[in-house]
């Protein structure tokens, strides 16, 4: 399975699928419910059940009793930062693995056909991974854990709403199934406001440094970064949510960045059969900055003007887009 069957490559290395990013049947008028019906089960399968089955597993498993969690004590906490860092390497370790070491398809599917900078000063320490590495696990894997640690504290002392599944079952599993439109919208809406001016240089402006990205790319972000993009945790100070939609959500922005960021198109498994991971439309973020800042389920980027799906087209709008914003300053 080669690359060039399913799109173009240009003189700079850059490849285009040949398959624009489509918005989810769902926003879709009028309604279409056999494309609905057909989209579905990609929405649940395999990715969100992947990250579902890890928080079951974390929280039956792998989280300390709630009556040890009244108070904070250093040995649960710890505990719970070991196991966030565990899923991460895991995770992000394997893609990277895969694709970047073992180099499994070599440029086969790749976006940018460069591989990431290994002596380049913008970098901390001249190397993309390096840095990359630094800021998933010296930043983003404590925030995340901080984050669930406090949610944990606040549910074992009943400080915050809690949905009890044998009496609400069906609300459980809307809410389970909602959960990953939360965190697109959520994202969405943080990553807007991180683009503004001086919001941008302060806190987003690290992520950015990754414009060829790989799978350590997705949490690479300024601390203050990983205090907002986890946030959206904090529903469950309003919303009665079992501590299972928490460690979903925890989960879900944990480690789906990993597959976001991978910088691959899809993983070849074999000669005619392939793992699609559908990242081209977050690609194009990275790649031109100021489109595509939220994912595709949602078409915000549309309704808001902001959308590239890859196109000459679209590339025209973006500039227009610019040279009108020139002309307002």
């Amino acid at each position: 399975m080669r690359d060039s069957d399913f799109g173009t490559r240009d003189k700079r290395g850059h490849w285009t699928p040949n398959k624009k990013p489509q918005r989810a049947p769902i926003f879709v008028w009028p309604v279409q419910p056999r494309k609905f019906l057909k989209w579905l089960p990609g929405y649940v399968w395999p990715w969100n059940t992947a990250y579902f089955l890890v928080a079951l597993i974390s929280w039956v498993f792998l989280t300390p009793d709630m009556a040890r969690m009244q108070t904070f004590q250093w040995d649960w906490m710890a505990l719970i930062l070991l196991r966030n860092a565990a899923w991460t390497l895991l995770f992000y370790g394997g893609f990277h693995l895969v694709l970047y070491i073992q180099r499994h398809q070599e440029t086969n599917f790749k976006y940018n056909a460069r591989w990431p900078d290994t002596d380049n000063p913008t970098f901390l320490f001249g190397s993309q991974n390096a840095e990359n590495v630094f800021w998933t696990f010296c930043s983003g894997v404590p925030v995340w854990t901080a984050y669930e640690c406090v949610l944990w504290w606040l549910y074992a002392n009943n400080h915050i709403p809690f949905l009890d599944f044998a009496a609400h079952p069906i609300w459980f599993v809307v809410a389970l199934l909602l959960m990953p439109a939360w965190r697109e919208l959520h994202f969405y809406l943080i990553h807007r406001l991180i683009h503004v001016g001086p919001l941008y240089h302060l806190i987003h402006k690290t992520h950015h440094k990754n414009v060829n990205p790989g799978p350590w790319s997705g949490m690479s972000m300024s601390t203050l970064e990983h205090v907002f993009y986890f946030s959206g945790v904090l529903i469950h100070f309003i919303v009665p949510l079992h501590p299972v939609h928490g460690m979903f959500q925890l989960v879900h922005a944990g480690l789906s960045p990993a597959k976001s960021h991978v910088g691959f198109d899809r993983i070849v498994t074999s000669e005619d059969a392939a793992i699609n991971t559908d990242n081209y439309y977050h690609y194009l973020h990275h790649k031109y900055f100021e489109v595509n800042y939220g994912e595709r389920r949602i078409p915000l980027d549309e309704w808001f003007g902001t959308a590239h799906d890859g196109s000459a087209e679209a590339d025209e709008a973006m500039y227009r887009r610019i040279r009108a914003k020139k002309l307002v300053r």
